[in-house]
């Protein structure tokens, strides 16, 4: 089973490139602690995508930390990596969003495969649920969403951009993103939207489950945003929306997991400390060890 990690972005929120920020009691990066958690839980193959000025760097990093019987592939995610036929001769500095990131692994990976955003910490009992899905039906079509609930997601310095799951059982029909959810005093509010929640409601923090059929699926959607041309020096392609639209088309079906895990990230500078604290705890109390690799 793979593992992939999206480590690409810009960190404009955080200051820096939050990725390489040493948050773990002997300096690991936060997505060390996410493949420990996995390697624990049966994945066996680890794909890092990355700036391009990042591959070499993060390659031996890993490479001399994680068991060399994992395999571990760094791949960067380029502007120029763009589908057959297509140009673009514009000036853009982000990168085209978390589908093309997913897109850039696709010479890579050949079997069902987990996604998750390398800033982000999601739990041990995460990776078991995404890997008892995987094992449930190796050879199934059938995507999965590891879902959190919402009220243990807020950060304390700042609004959050959290997609809401719209569900029928345990299928997904929907994810509604919303772009301002902050909690305020006892209520959790949408400010861009005035909508309030209870906190209770369950939400992805970008962790699929996805199988290589979506490959084909985010190349075509790429290929329809670069010809219209809209917005074409900010404009992302994400992830989430090409799921949803292989969902809408029937191309798919997706299954909510509950994570039964903690998750928490790293979006503003402040979160720092507290990332670290619960680090430290964690290893403290013997669910990691320190240093993290041998």
């Amino acid at each position: 089973m793979t593992l992939l990690l999206m480590a690409a972005g810009r960190g404009s929120r955080y200051g820096k490139l939050k990725q390489f920020d040493g948050l773990g009691p002997k300096e690991e990066f936060l997505m060390e602690f996410s493949i420990y958690d996995a390697l624990e839980n049966g994945f066996d193959h680890i794909v890092v995508v990355t700036q391009k000025d990042n591959v070499s760097f993060l390659k031996d990093h890993l490479s001399s930390r994680i068991p060399e019987t994992v395999a571990l592939d760094v791949v960067a995610q380029e502007l120029t990596d763009l589908p057959e036929g297509i140009s673009f001769e514009g000036e853009r500095a982000k990168p085209w969003g978390t589908a093309h990131a997913v897109w850039s692994a696709r010479n890579v990976i050949s079997g069902p495969f987990a996604v998750i955003n390398a800033d982000d910490y999601y739990g041990k009992q995460a990776y078991k649920n995404a890997a008892d899905f995987i094992f449930k039906d190796p050879n199934n079509s059938s995507f999965g969403l590891v879902a959190y609930t919402l009220k243990d997601t807020l950060s304390e310095y700042g609004s959050v951009s959290r997609g809401v799951c719209k569900q029928n059982g345990t299928s997904l029909l929907s994810v509604e993103e919303r772009i301002a959810i902050e909690q305020q005093h006892n209520k959790i509010v949408d400010t861009d939207s005035g909508i309030q929640f209870t906190g209770d409601e369950l939400v992805s923090m970008n962790f699929w489950v996805c199988r290589p059929i979506i490959f084909d699926q985010i190349e075509q959607d790429f290929r329809s945003f670069l010809e219209k041309g809209e917005n074409m020096e900010k404009g992302e392609v994400y992830l989430p929306f090409v799921i949803q639209a292989m969902l809408q088309a029937e191309k798919t079906a997706v299954e909510v997991i509950p994570s039964g895990s903690m998750w928490f990230g790293v979006t503003y500078a402040d979160d720092k400390e507290k990332a670290m604290a619960q680090l430290k705890e964690m290893t403290s109390e013997g669910q990691y060890r320190s240093p993290l690799w041998n």
